[in-house]
Parts: structure tokens; C-alpha cells; sequence
């Protein structure tokens, strides 16, 4: 059994994609080293592409979740090569 289920994790994403709108501030120091120019702004897009992605891994359609799963894969790549671009 998986530790956490697609849905759950998809919720918790969701979730944390959506406080980069209520609380940006709380993202500046993580994401200032991988976008150290425009950081407020890529914290909103951030957490938009959280947020999509959340909600595909969410969805009831195994075609969307696939869809979010593959995202989320893609996504966690670029995040990791922007930080190490930066370093």
C-alpha cells in the first residue's frame, strides 16, 4: 500500500499551492535561491503549478491523474535544475 494515496496527495498539493497566494512571504527564502530574480512573482506561478496539479492528481479520471502524476514529475525535475542553475 502506498504511504500516501494519489488523492492525498493531490489535496496536499492543492493545498500548499494555494497558501503562495495567502502567505507568499513564507516562500521567499525557499524560492529565492532557485528564481533569485522576480522571486515574488515566480512564487505565485509556483503555486499556481501546484495548485493545477494538485487538483489533476485529485480528479477521478485516471487519464487526469496520469496527466498530474507526469506533471508533477516534470515539474519537480525543472525545480531541481533551476536551483542547481543558480547555485
Amino acid at each position: 500500500m502506498a504511504l500516501l494515496s494519489l488523492r492525498t496527495a493531490g489535496t496536499l498539493l492543492a493545498s500548499v499551492g494555494a497558501s503562495h497566494f495567502v502567505a507568499p512571504g513564507l516562500y521567499e527564502s525557499i524560492t529565492a535561491p532557485a528564481f533569485p530574480t522576480d522571486t515574488r512573482s515566480w512564487i505565485y506561478r509556483n503555486g499556481a503549478t501546484e495548485l493545477a496539479l494538485g487538483l489533476a492528481l485529485r480528479n477521478n479520471n485516471r487519464t487526469l491523474r496520469g496527466v498530474g502524476l507526469a506533471g508533477l514529475l516534470g515539474y519537480t525535475a525543472w525545480l531541481g535544475s533551476n536551483l542547481a542553475k543558480h547555485r
